[in-house]
């Protein structure tokens, strides 16, 4: 499909060179999503203004509100636009001219979140926030705005979720209501592979997330297709994240599979002293070079085709719907198994 293989061809551009000017100007940036696009919300929340130590995530070595060391892909293609969203969380103090930014870290698709458990909104959730604020103010969405909805790892990796047709429902459900209030530019992004994180590998549940990710992507790609008569930007983080993993050197990266951080966002127990020699982080999140790296598949999106049109599911996408009923006992027997060898 062309909008994925634009995407894709992200990998020829090199970290050190800025990103272009994108064709298209957008006149606010709205983003909804998890720890991924988070820049401040459940830093907030946590308290992390007052002592940055018992925030979430703790700074340092955090980024003050970044689950990173520094920027994260939704400021580095605000920056390209020109734009810089409010947090959720600095409504009250901050009057938002250009957008903003819904995303808490730790949210699953739908509802709730997994890291802190005051009840934060889910990324469903985020939008239905969204949505109900324009309903009150009997106005409708801003149709020369960039909307981002990205979300599900949490659901497979915290959650436990073994049926990714919930989790494409919920981010479709949430399309959906972003196009009935009147938006008109919808980015969104699929998952890298799950089962390649170094927390997938500590765990040893590898398999099983990859064969998740698959699944989830192919029902989700279809899903997007539904949608007609808006500009649905599809982002093939899956294909960019292999990229990197393939051509490591390309982005200035050389390591891509041991994290920067030992530990957990909330209890740090070292760090080593060049993150960005890195692709991880932590053992979930990639450092501000991967995040530069998802800024350039968003940017190959942007640029690339700006409508969806009818498409017939191609062959790959179509045998792993298929084959997603067919293995789904087997993998919720393989990670129920894997559940039971962790509790003991």
């Amino acid at each position: 499909m062309k909008q994925q293989l634009v995407a894709a061809g992200f990998v020829f551009l090199s970290i050190l060179v800025p990103l272009k000017a994108l064709a298209t100007n957008f006149t606010k940036f709205f983003i909804f999503g998890d720890s991924l696009s988070d820049t401040g919300n459940v830093f907030q929340v946590t308290g992390g203004l007052f002592m940055p130590q018992n925030g979430i995530p703790k700074n340092p070595p955090y980024a003050s509100g970044r689950f990173s060391n520094d920027k994260i892909w939704v400021e580095y293609v605000g920056n390209n636009l020109g734009l810089t969203p409010t947090l959720f969380t600095s409504l009250k103090n901050t009057n938002a001219q250009q957008g903003i930014n819904f995303a808490f870290g730790g949210a699953n698709s739908g509802s709730g979140n997994t890291v802190v458990k005051t009840p934060l909104p889910g990324v469903g959730e985020q939008v239905e926030l969204y949505a109900r604020s324009l309903q009150m103010l009997q106005e409708k969405a801003d149709p020369n705005a960039l909307y981002v909805v990205w979300g599900g790892a949490n659901d497979y990796i915290f959650s436990g979720e073994i049926n990714p047709s919930k989790p494409v429902e919920n981010i479709s459900r949430a399309v959906n209501i972003l196009i009935q209030s009147g938006a008109k530019n919808i980015m969104v992004l699929n998952l890298p592979d799950l089962g390649k994180l170094p927390l997938s590998s500590a765990k040893g549940n590898s398999e099983q997330l990859t064969a998740l990710t698959m699944q989830h992507n192919a029902l989700l790609s279809y899903a997007l297709n539904n949608f007609y008569n808006t500009n649905i930007i599809k982002v093939d983080i899956y294909a960019a994240f292999n990229q990197v993993l393939k051509y490591p050197e390309q982005f200035g990266l050389k390591d891509v599979i041991t994290p920067c951080i030992v530990g957990s966002v909330a209890n740090v127990e070292s760090v080593c002293s060049s993150p960005n020699d890195l692709l991880f982080f932590d053992s979930i999140h990639p450092s501000t070079k991967g995040h530069y790296a998802i800024a350039l598949a968003a940017q190959a999106a942007l640029n690339g085709k700006t409508v969806t049109q009818s498409q017939s599911t191609s062959i790959q996408e179509a045998s792993v719907i298929f084959a997603f009923f067919a293995t789904l006992g087997t993998l919720a027997v393989g990670i129920g198994s894997q559940r039971r060898k962790t509790q003991v």
